[in-house]
């Protein structure tokens, strides 16, 4: 008899702890318009934009926030760097779609030519030896 009891007991409490123990799923989630929520996608976005390996001084990325949805826009001298900017910001928790409207500026090597004497004119060394005065985590040999 007391062994009936204890496994009706045990039955009952493994079929009420799921119930119990999982919050009102309304009050889990918070409430997308809430400025709160959006500042913090707004920051993780330009987070993810800003961490970006090969986004330089020569790229302009923008970005719009409605709700889940995320739209990017501007200018990149790399391929690679659009599909990267997109992918970023769609492994942000809360970002549901991402519209990318980057444009790939074309690959001419007078405008490169141009951009390295605009950069060495503006910051007074050539830039590749300026990447290590801008990166977040410098390496320890430097």
């Amino acid at each position: 008899m007391r062994k009936e009891l204890r496994a009706l007991f045990v039955i009952a409490l493994l079929l009420a702890s799921p119930v119990a123990g999982r919050p009102n799923s309304a009050a889990a989630q918070p409430q997308r318009s809430e400025p709160k929520y959006v500042e913090k996608l707004y920051k993780e976005v330009r987070h993810q934009l800003v961490m970006l390996p090969w986004y330089s001084v020569f790229d302009n990325l923008a970005y719009k926030v409605e709700g889940d949805k995320v739209t990017l826009y501007g200018q990149v001298t790399r391929p690679s760097l659009k599909s990267d900017a997109e992918s970023a910001v769609k492994s942000i928790e809360g970002v549901a779609s991402v519209v990318n409207n980057i444009e790939i500026l074309p690959p001419s090597p007078m405008d490169d030519q141009l951009r390295r004497a605009i950069y060495r004119a503006i910051y007074g060394m050539p830039p590749s030896r300026a990447t290590r005065f801008r990166r977040c985590h410098p390496s320890i040999s430097s």
